[in-house]
């Protein structure tokens, strides 16, 4: 069954570009002009993936982002942005994206990013279960349960996670969760990190003896009191 893939282009001329590009290499490729648009097929139809552009008319694609996470954590998200400002990467991963990639890029780098997710999303099979003070990590399902109720983790969210519990309490350096997760470990994408490295904190706020250390320009590492 070929993966289902949500584009949300306002450039034509891109827009069926990167399409009928991508038809050609067996996905099935719904495209939408605006964000509102996208987020009525996305409330429509079920996805794999959602490319979403970040500057469009109606509704740009971090406010898009943000109504798609409202509905479904785990789908992954890729910005196509002209930008390379440090702040609007971060506001994107603010809003739930997972990665993104700069205008102009080549079609072999975006089937190399889309091929990423698809592959981890679809061999999430095995049974990584973590336990983490009074938290339970099922990467599996990308989610944290705890007595106060449960939190569906992002694709990225789960991946840092998963990483930090299984190097517990060993400081992983900056270099290599960017590398693991993100496949580089460039300067914009160190600070974007960041941002999960935040979320994931909070989510684990409940239990004061689950603590993400951070060693200040070296790394992270994942410490639970015993």
């Amino acid at each position: 069954m070929s993966s289902k893939i949500l584009l949300v282009e306002d450039d034509p001329n891109l827009g069926f570009v990167i399409k009928d590009n991508l038809e050609q290499k067996g996905f099935e490729v719904t495209l939408c002009e605006n964000g509102l648009e996208g987020e009525k097929s996305f409330q429509e139809r079920l996805y794999d993936l959602c490319i979403l552009d970040v500057m469009m008319p109606k509704q740009d694609g971090f406010t898009l982002a943000k109504h798609i996470r409202a509905k479904n954590q785990q789908v992954p998200i890729l910005f196509v942005t002209a930008k390379s400002m440090l702040e609007d990467k971060i506001e994107g991963f603010q809003s739930g994206g997972d990665d993104y990639i700069v205008k102009p890029f080549s079609m072999e780098e975006l089937y190399l990013r889309i091929g990423v997710f698809l592959r981890r999303s679809k061999s999430q099979v095995s049974n990584d279960q973590f336990k983490l003070g009074s938290y339970s990590f099922d990467f599996t399902n990308y989610t944290l349960h705890h007595g106060s109720g449960s939190k569906i983790l992002t694709q990225k969210e789960a991946e840092v996670l998963k990483l930090l519990c299984e190097n517990r309490d060993r400081v992983l350096k900056r270099e290599e969760i960017l590398k693991a997760v993100w496949g580089n470990d460039d300067y914009f994408m160190g600070r974007s990190m960041d941002v999960f490295i935040s979320k994931l904190r909070k989510y684990l706020k409940e239990d004061s003896s689950v603590e993400i250390v951070n060693y200040h320009g070296v790394g992270f590492r994942l410490q639970i009191a015993q």
